[in-house]
């Protein structure tokens, strides 16, 4: 059998965890079991890292840091996939990563399925539709921020068509890293 290996990416700088409150439910949600992350994780400057936490369905197996810089995300491509599942954040990322290598001269990709629009390969994604926010209830990966955002009711969730996306008068991406990151000129393509 075939042993599940998951990952958290969580933001430290200054020497603070953000949003461990959000990671350690996803653990949680993901393994049944309740780990405090807070006791294993000890960023090692103050520099902005990525922190990544690395454990199976029964412990915590490493922890490692990097230094972080935001990648430039302004150009995507649409990918329709209705067979892509990532309910898990699994540290085999083959699948997505395959979707990502057909994003030709784009930054990176919105992937849709069943006629819904899902995430980005590496963030939730939310539209700005009829004054509103809204982030799709289909979402591959309930993303730490994303529910940290609707439970503060700045987001509301419901299912985006490409035809609500295509009218969107703006998007924003939204990771750990990047937290809600508004896009008002960008780009995409079939």
């Amino acid at each position: 059998m075939k042993e599940n290996i998951y990952f958290e990416t969580i933001k430290c700088e200054d020497y603070e965890i953000f949003n461990l409150e959000y990671h350690n439910k996803r653990v949680a949600n993901t393994i049944g079991l309740n780990i405090n992350l807070q006791e294993y994780i000890y960023p090692l400057s103050e520099d902005l890292l990525r922190c990544k936490v690395i454990y199976n369905d029964f412990e915590i197996i490493n922890v490692e840091y990097f230094p972080y810089k935001k990648r430039e995300i302004n150009s995507f491509k649409l990918i329709f996939d209705d067979e892509i599942s990532y309910s898990k954040k699994y540290l085999d990322r083959k699948k997505l990563d395959n979707l990502f290598s057909q994003k030709e001269e784009s930054d990176e990709i919105i992937i849709i399925k069943n006629g819904i629009v899902t995430d980005t390969s590496i963030a939730n994604i939310t539209i700005f539709y009829e004054n509103t926010w809204i982030t799709s209830k289909n979402c591959l990966l309930n993303g730490t921020t994303k529910n940290r955002l609707l439970e503060e009711k700045f987001l509301i969730e419901k299912d985006i068509s490409l035809e609500m996306f295509k009218k969107a008068s703006k998007i924003a991406l939204m990771n750990a890293m990047i937290g809600f990151d508004i896009k008002e000129n960008y780009s995409f393509r079939l």
